[in-house]
């Protein structure tokens, strides 16, 4: 019986199958938000298992991902494309997590990353922003970039000063 219960909750067990039938929910929605940032030009694959060069399977979680060049490891993706792919899978799993607990994800933060972005991608961005704004109550995005910050329609700004820091909503 133990050994039936050490194999049921091992690593090829139930963790796995929960971690299988996970996985197309989280790919499917980080690729609607990739999608959306990449004019359709990226799209993430996650796989659970890869054929051992000495024969047989092996159990792994790789993230593939595509574009028009092919398929190519992340470390292969430029810093502002590879932010675009955390972005999205981020978001896929922070909405996933909550509606498996049975929660609203309500509040969205997104502290930096955007100096990674050329003009192009940080209007990708805000594009991908907007378009899941009606998701949450609040997306709160904090930037230095000045253009970045006029995209978006309401502003809290904090300056430093000699008196302690000042905030402005305007």
């Amino acid at each position: 019986l133990y050994d039936e219960l050490r194999l049921a909750f091992g690593k090829n067990g139930i963790p796995a199958m929960i971690i299988d039938a996970a996985l197309p929910e989280l790919e499917e929605a980080a690729n609607r938000l990739l999608g959306r940032m990449s004019e359709g030009q990226m799209t993430i694959a996650i796989t659970t298992q890869r054929e051992k060069v000495t024969g047989g399977v092996a159990e792994t979680l790789d993230i593939l991902i595509a574009d028009g060049l092919g398929t190519r490891a992340y470390e292969m993706y430029s810093g502002g494309e590879a932010f675009r792919i955390n972005f999205a899978l981020r978001v896929a799993l922070s909405q996933m997590l909550a509606r498996r607990a049975g929660a609203q994800l309500r509040t969205l933060f997104i502290d930096e990353g955007f100096g990674t972005q050329d003009e192009a991608g940080r209007a990708k961005l805000v594009e991908a922003i907007t378009a899941i704004q009606d998701e949450f109550d609040l997306i709160l995005v904090i930037t230095h970039i000045d253009d970045l910050r006029d995209a978006f329609p309401v502003h809290i700004e904090i300056k430093k000063t000699e008196d302690g820091s000042q905030i402005t909503l305007r």
